[in-house]
This record gives structure tokens, C-alpha cells and sequence, in this order.
């Protein structure tokens, strides 16, 4: 298993306004956190990771196949395959746990 703290994880912005640190990971789990600058957006997409998430702070709109809201102190879960994007309604940070790992976030 491979893991950092906030502090020490590499920042990957992409796309503008929205940065991810890969936290912990092994090939069967993965920890992200996330913060969005209020009005970004990260585009339409899938992939065959489940996807769980907690709002830490904020407020952010969820588009796609199953549109939703979550607030801070909420959570969430995208099954895997669904397409989806998100839209941050004001500065938002949240914690997502992929399974399996996403490869493409494997930064460290």
C-alpha cells in the first residue's frame, strides 16, 4: 500500500479549479481529496470504479445519469459505469474512496 498525508500528496489540477491528492492507495482501494473552486467543473465521464464520497465543506451539484446536491457533512455513492460530472456550487472540499484504484490517479 502506498500512502501520504494532505500535506505531503502531490496537488494535480485538472481540470482549472479542481485539485486532487491521491492520499492511500493498494489495487483494490483508493482515497482522494478533492477541492473545487466555486463554478468548476469537471466534465462528463465514466469509468468502472465505484465511486463513495463525503462533503467536508461546501456545496457541489452532481450532473449525469442521476443528478443530485450534496452538502457539507453529506456522502454519496456513483456506481460503477454511470455517467457523471460535477459542478461546484461554492468552494467545496470532499474525500472520495475509489474501488477498484484508479490507475490515472496513481501519483506518487
Amino acid at each position: 500500500m502506498k500512502q501520504k498525508n494532505l500535506e505531503e500528496a502531490k496537488a494535480v489540477e485538472n481540470p482549472p479549479g479542481v485539485v486532487r491528492k491521491t492520499l492511500a492507495y493498494n489495487k483494490e482501494t483508493m482515497l482522494c481529496h478533492f477541492t473545487l473552486k466555486k463554478d468548476a467543473k469537471i466534465p462528463l465521464h465514466n469509468h468502472p470504479p465505484v465511486q463513495i464520497g463525503y462533503v467536508v465543506s461546501g456545496h457541489v451539484r452532481f450532473i449525469g445519469d442521476n443528478e443530485f446536491e450534496a452538502k457539507a457533512g453529506e456522502s454519496y455513492c456513483i456506481e460503477s459505469g454511470v455517467t457523471h460530472g460535477t459542478e461546484a456550487i461554492e468552494d467545496t472540499v470532499y474525500v472520495e474512496v475509489f474501488s477498484p484504484s484508479r490507475e490515472e490517479y496513481e501519483d506518487f
